[in-house]
């Protein structure tokens, strides 16, 4: 292991104007080249994925009417925001590279800050872009005219899968900004495609129909608080993504003006996103039509293009989740580079490329342990290891601003409005989405499993980082 420094998260003063503020993190090695474009393209890329195109189904089965499906999709939404907030507040005080692991480390101390970083090490990071690249390859495989379900297309997934892995790998390791461009023009076409498939619904749904998918907004039976508290579990893993954006604070430009612009308003147009793109299914598609529906897009499109619909949503879905699987490549092997800085993993991974300047061992270790994970793994088994293990950090990094504001000299150049509603708020769903899944009988044990691999991180510690530390 490398040996500890110093930390360097000291909040900054509301004044702090300096050179290298503005054109390196703070230890002078990470150049800030990720402006408010490229930071809210990284968010959106990293959250919009596959979700809003085949996640409302299984929402609208637990939610048959109009108004309790769409406010699930609000409330999910705010909930969001409220972790955006938070978030907003304590990158902007601390506006260092690991984003949420900084925040861990300097509220909870170096033990569960090294959870985290073990969690991203050993599972969280690999299971997330192994879930990603495996719905990127099976729309591949779909858009070349192949039924990914089928042999042998699809033993195929898992090598496609592996290759985009491979692939982003290497163009975040040559640069920050072909990482960045790449995921500007991934995110216009996702966005733009999911702006089409809305643009001709409404256009045509809404004269053929009226407002007759609408009505009744709550038919009989269509809510109830435990089908409610179900869905948002849904709902939430849709949103998942919007707090990748901190964990490349250490490169994004002007950060304590930036990182609050780029939280909120990257959050604030997800939730318009996915607000609209659900009134247009809806304008087309009835709402007991839409919860047996497997690809509600592609099934919207293809009443209002034909069969070119079906091609038309698969390439964007595809495009979609390349996005997301380049924004996560760029955000988490950042963790990995922060937490070596830190002395608390092997000093190599604090390696910065000479030319490239990306913290370039973090990113092949990345690749390579993901690689690994979709080899062996279904999207299923990766999907729900990733949203287990991510949730309890989430949590932390958000109830750090409660630590954060009772400190001297904390004076951060944004404060979450609500406090302490807004934190409080975020937990208590996080908290629902965790205490779900174990309960649930489907998937006890695999959340046991994996809660289980967090905490066997705490030997590790004490067998490396925290022997030296006491030693």
């Amino acid at each position: 292991m490398g040996e500890p420094v110093q930390s360097s998260a000291t909040p900054l003063p509301v004044d702090e104007s300096s050179e290298r503020l503005a054109t390196t993190d703070e230890r002078g090695l990470l150049p800030r080249r990720i402006g408010v474009w490229t930071g809210v393209a990284i968010l959106i890329g990293s959250t919009i994925g596959s979700g809003i195109f085949r996640s409302p189904a299984s929402i609208a089965d637990r939610l048959p009417g109009p108004l309790p499906l769409l406010a699930i999709w609000v409330t999910g939404g705010l909930f969001a925001l409220c972790g955006a907030l938070t978030l907003a507040e304590a990158a902007g005080a601390y506006p260092e590279t690991g984003g949420v692991y900084v925040f861990i480390r300097e509220a909870w101390g170096r033990l569960t800050a090294f959870l985290f970083g073990w969690s991203e090490l050993v599972m969280i990071r690999a299971a997330s872009l192994g879930a990603v690249s495996t719905t990127f390859s099976e729309y591949f495989i779909r858009v070349t005219g192949h039924d990914p379900s089928a042999a042998p297309y699809s033993g195929y997934v898992h090598y496609v899968a592996a290759a985009a892995i491979l692939v982003a790998g290497f163009s975040n390791y040559v640069g920050v900004r072909a990482a960045g461009t790449i995921q500007n023009i991934t995110t216009i076409a996702k966005v733009g495609g999911l702006v089409a498939i809305v643009a001709v619904a409404f256009a045509i749904g809404i004269p053929q129909n009226g407002l007759s998918h609408f009505t009744p907004a709550v038919p009989p039976g269509s809510f109830s608080i435990a089908r409610f508290g179900l869905a948002l579990v849904s709902v939430l893993w849709v949103y998942d993504g919007w707090a990748d954006v901190s964990f490349v604070a250490g490169e994004v430009q002007n950060p304590r003006r930036n990182l609050p612009r780029v939280l909120i308003g990257g959050t604030c147009a997800i939730i318009l996103i996915y607000l609209v793109a659900n009134l247009a299914y809806l304008s087309i598609m009835p709402i007991e039509e839409m919860r047996h529906s497997k690809l509600v897009a592609a099934d919207v499109a293809q009443r209002v293009i034909g069969v070119g619909g079906v091609a038309f949503v698969a390439t964007v879905v595809m495009i979609s989740t390349y996005g997301t699987l380049n924004g996560s490549m760029i955000t988490g092997p950042r963790v990995l580079w922060a937490m070596a800085h830190d002395g608390m993993l092997f000093s190599p991974l604090a390696r910065v490329h000479p030319r490239f300047k990306t913290p370039s061992t973090s990113i092949t270790l990345v690749t390579i342990i993901a690689v690994l994970f979709v080899l062996a793994g279904t999207f299923e088994q990766l999907a729900d290891a990733f949203v287990t293990a991510i949730v309890p950090f989430y949590a932390l990094a958000v109830a750090s601003v409660f630590v954060f504001r009772r400190r001297p000299g904390y004076n951060p150049p944004f404060r979450v409005p609500l406090y302490p509603l807004v934190p409080a708020l975020f937990i208590i769903s996080t908290i629902m989405l965790l205490g779900n899944a174990v309960i649930d009988p489907g998937s006890r044990w695999a959340t046991l499993g994996v809660l289980g691999g967090i905490v066997a991180g705490i030997p590790v510690y004490y067998a490396t980082v925290g022997r030296k530390k006491h030693n």
